[in-house]
Protein backbone atom coordinates (compact mmCIF):
# COMPACT_ATOMS: atom_id res chain seq x y z
CA UNK A 1 0.00 0.00 0.00
CA UNK A 2 1.24 3.11 -1.55
CA UNK A 3 -0.43 5.34 1.59
CA UNK A 4 -3.32 5.77 4.61
CA UNK A 5 -5.31 6.73 1.23
CA UNK A 6 -5.01 3.32 -0.59
CA UNK A 7 -5.26 1.57 2.89
CA UNK A 8 -9.13 3.93 3.22
CA UNK A 9 -9.71 2.71 -0.56
CA UNK A 10 -9.59 -1.01 0.46
CA UNK A 11 -11.59 -0.80 3.34
CA UNK A 12 -14.38 1.15 1.82
CA UNK A 13 -14.95 -1.09 -1.03
CA UNK A 14 -14.81 -3.62 1.59
CA UNK A 15 -17.10 -2.05 3.36
CA UNK A 16 -19.59 -1.10 1.00
CA UNK A 17 -19.52 -4.32 -1.13
CA UNK A 18 -19.25 -6.54 2.17
CA UNK A 19 -22.14 -4.79 3.45
CA UNK A 20 -24.27 -5.30 0.26
CA UNK A 21 -23.78 -9.23 0.15
CA UNK A 22 -23.98 -9.70 4.02
CA UNK A 23 -27.41 -7.40 4.74
CA UNK A 24 -28.72 -8.66 1.37
CA UNK A 25 -28.49 -12.10 0.91
CA UNK A 26 -27.48 -13.03 5.05
CA UNK A 27 -29.40 -11.32 7.25
CA UNK A 28 -32.49 -10.15 5.30
CA UNK A 29 -33.12 -13.64 4.75
CA UNK A 30 -32.46 -14.81 8.16
CA UNK A 31 -34.64 -11.77 9.32
CA UNK A 32 -37.88 -13.27 7.40
CA UNK A 33 -37.06 -16.83 7.86
CA UNK A 34 -36.76 -16.38 11.93
CA UNK A 35 -39.29 -13.78 12.57
CA UNK A 36 -43.06 -14.51 12.90
CA UNK A 37 -43.83 -11.34 12.24
CA UNK A 38 -43.22 -10.61 8.21
CA UNK A 39 -43.91 -6.63 8.64
CA UNK A 40 -41.52 -6.52 11.84
CA UNK A 41 -38.75 -8.51 9.51
CA UNK A 42 -40.01 -5.86 6.99
CA UNK A 43 -39.12 -2.88 8.93
CA UNK A 44 -36.06 -4.13 9.75
CA UNK A 45 -34.46 -4.80 6.63
CA UNK A 46 -35.36 -1.98 5.41
CA UNK A 47 -33.78 0.39 7.98
CA UNK A 48 -31.01 -2.15 7.17
CA UNK A 49 -30.45 -1.58 3.54
CA UNK A 50 -31.55 2.55 3.73
CA UNK A 51 -28.12 2.25 6.30
CA UNK A 52 -26.46 0.19 3.19
CA UNK A 53 -27.63 3.26 0.84
CA UNK A 54 -26.25 6.07 2.85
CA UNK A 55 -22.90 3.42 3.80
CA UNK A 56 -22.43 3.33 0.09
CA UNK A 57 -23.20 6.83 -1.47
CA UNK A 58 -20.46 7.61 1.41
CA UNK A 59 -17.88 5.08 0.52
CA UNK A 60 -18.86 5.68 -3.31
CA UNK A 61 -17.98 9.39 -2.68
CA UNK A 62 -14.68 8.82 -1.14
CA UNK A 63 -13.90 6.05 -4.11
CA UNK A 64 -14.50 8.54 -6.71
CA UNK A 65 -12.41 11.13 -5.16
CA UNK A 66 -9.39 8.95 -4.45
CA UNK A 67 -9.42 7.93 -8.34
CA UNK A 68 -9.66 12.13 -9.73
CA UNK A 69 -6.70 12.60 -6.79
CA UNK A 70 -4.95 9.69 -7.71
CA UNK A 71 -5.57 9.37 -11.66
CA UNK A 72 -6.99 12.80 -12.25
CA UNK A 73 -8.97 12.82 -15.87
CA UNK A 74 -7.34 9.43 -16.62
CA UNK A 75 -9.75 8.11 -14.43
CA UNK A 76 -12.36 8.68 -17.26
CA UNK A 77 -10.82 6.00 -18.89
CA UNK A 78 -10.88 3.16 -16.06
CA UNK A 79 -13.55 0.55 -15.35
CA UNK A 80 -13.38 1.25 -11.99
CA UNK A 81 -14.88 4.54 -12.18
CA UNK A 82 -17.49 3.57 -14.87
CA UNK A 83 -18.69 0.42 -12.22
CA UNK A 84 -18.44 3.21 -9.24
CA UNK A 85 -20.98 6.12 -11.40
CA UNK A 86 -23.08 3.30 -12.20
CA UNK A 87 -23.30 1.95 -8.60
CA UNK A 88 -23.62 5.34 -7.38
CA UNK A 89 -26.53 5.99 -9.83
CA UNK A 90 -28.74 3.14 -8.83
CA UNK A 91 -28.02 3.37 -5.32
CA UNK A 92 -29.47 7.14 -5.68
CA UNK A 93 -32.24 5.76 -7.57
CA UNK A 94 -33.17 3.38 -5.48
CA UNK A 95 -32.98 5.95 -2.08
CA UNK A 96 -34.27 9.08 -3.28
CA UNK A 97 -36.71 7.32 -6.20
CA UNK A 98 -38.12 4.19 -5.14
CA UNK A 99 -37.49 4.25 -1.64
CA UNK A 100 -39.94 7.13 -1.23
CA UNK A 101 -42.70 5.33 -3.35
CA UNK A 102 -42.21 2.56 -1.19
CA UNK A 103 -42.34 4.43 2.42
CA UNK A 104 -45.66 6.46 0.97
CA UNK A 105 -47.34 3.29 -0.29
CA UNK A 106 -46.95 1.74 3.54
CA UNK A 107 -48.84 5.62 4.71
CA UNK A 108 -51.43 5.37 2.14
CA UNK A 109 -51.55 2.14 3.34
CA UNK A 110 -52.13 2.83 7.30
CA UNK A 111 -54.05 1.92 9.63
CA UNK A 112 -53.55 -1.94 8.14
CA UNK A 113 -49.68 -3.05 6.84
CA UNK A 114 -49.09 -2.34 3.50
CA UNK A 115 -49.57 -5.97 2.89
CA UNK A 116 -52.71 -5.87 3.92
CA UNK A 117 -53.89 -3.33 1.59
CA UNK A 118 -55.12 -2.40 -1.53
CA UNK A 119 -51.76 -0.85 -1.94
CA UNK A 120 -50.57 -4.53 -1.82
CA UNK A 121 -50.10 -4.68 -6.02
CA UNK A 122 -48.48 -1.42 -6.16
CA UNK A 123 -46.39 -2.30 -3.04
CA UNK A 124 -45.05 -5.30 -4.66
CA UNK A 125 -44.32 -4.06 -8.05
CA UNK A 126 -42.30 -1.25 -6.20
CA UNK A 127 -40.37 -3.45 -4.07
CA UNK A 128 -39.87 -5.73 -7.20
CA UNK A 129 -38.34 -3.02 -8.31
CA UNK A 130 -35.85 -2.15 -5.61
CA UNK A 131 -34.65 -6.00 -5.27
CA UNK A 132 -33.60 -5.76 -8.97
CA UNK A 133 -31.58 -2.24 -8.23
CA UNK A 134 -30.16 -4.26 -4.94
CA UNK A 135 -28.99 -7.17 -7.47
CA UNK A 136 -27.57 -5.32 -10.06
CA UNK A 137 -25.76 -3.28 -7.65
CA UNK A 138 -24.62 -6.60 -5.31
CA UNK A 139 -23.12 -7.77 -9.07
CA UNK A 140 -21.30 -4.61 -9.74
CA UNK A 141 -20.28 -4.64 -6.43
CA UNK A 142 -18.64 -8.26 -7.24
CA UNK A 143 -16.72 -6.37 -10.36
CA UNK A 144 -15.60 -3.75 -8.50
CA UNK A 145 -14.13 -5.79 -6.08
CA UNK A 146 -12.52 -8.04 -8.77
CA UNK A 147 -11.10 -4.54 -10.71
CA UNK A 148 -9.78 -3.43 -7.50
CA UNK A 149 -8.09 -6.43 -7.21
CA UNK A 150 -6.54 -6.19 -10.35
CA UNK A 151 -5.29 -2.39 -9.67
CA UNK A 152 -7.10 -1.25 -12.31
Amino acid sequence: MRSLADALQVIAATLWVGGLWVIGYLVAPVLFARLDDRALAGTIAGELFTLMAWVGLACGAYLLLFRLVRYGFRMFRQGVFWVLILMLALVALGQYGVHPVLEALKAEALPKQVMESLMRDRFVAWHGVSSALYVVVSVLGAALTILLGKGR
